[in-house]
């Protein structure tokens, strides 16, 4: 049986669920739930680790990456979308955040490229857990989780908040996806078993529950 390359940060917890998985570069991914869609519409929460990403920092790190075609964001705190999917996010004046989406892979060509950096480009190792949050209580849940009022922000900004949830510093992007309201949320992996199982508890007192990817993506 061969090994896989990648595993969740919470590869333990989602075996315990009764789902269907398959590898989505090279990290077996849960991608179905029975009872997905009456989740997905209330609160629904999947495991996005699978998506490849890449971070990088440093004074000459905006020049590198425009270098390469990307869209940069020119205000910290804001991300913008990348031309074959995925995002590209400016957490601080010179530290971004590129993930890609299920049909592109710009991400580990940098991490390929940034091997042998230029002065003063950092690759930042970025092994988080990540999910995504989807429902009509998303919400709800994010009140109870975190103190930042996310229905202060306008979408059309493209915000990228850095806060605390549950005791964990998060990153979270808020997406406007066919007029749906969808929470993209990364954390440290060390804090994935704790953060995922809170999180899921509350969506599921709150109607919701865990969802495959393919509910969400």
């Amino acid at each position: 049986m061969n090994t896989p390359l990648r595993l969740s940060p919470i590869h333990d917890s989602l075996q315990s669920l009764n789902g269907a998985w398959r590898d989505i570069n090279g990290m077996p991914s849960l991608v179905k739930l029975p009872g997905d869609r009456q989740s997905a519409s209330v609160l629904g929460i999947a495991d996005l680790s699978f998506l490849t990403r890449f971070g990088v920092k440093g004074a000459n790190a905006t020049q590198w990456l425009a270098e390469w075609g990307l869209p940069i964001p020119d205000r910290p705190n804001t991300w913008h979308p990348l031309p074959e999917g995925g995002i590209i996010a400016r957490l601080g004046l010179t530290e971004f955040l590129i993930e890609d989406s299920l049909n592109s892979a710009i991400a580990p060509q940098l991490a390929t490229a940034c091997k042998s950096p230029p002065a003063k480009v950092y690759p930042v190792l970025r092994q988080d857990l990540a999910l995504g949050l989807v429902g009509d209580r998303v919400h709800e849940l994010l009140r109870q989780t975190c103190s930042f009022n996310f229905q202060a922000l306008s979408l059309g900004d493209r915000p990228v908040v850095l806060t605390n949830a549950i005791g964990v510093t998060v990153t979270v992007i808020p997406l406007d996806i066919e007029r749906k309201l969808c929470i993209c949320i990364w954390c440290d992996r060390t804090f994935g078993t704790y953060f995922w199982q809170t999180l899921v508890q509350i969506a599921t007192e709150l109607g919701g529950g865990a969802i495959g990817t393919e509910s969400f993506l």
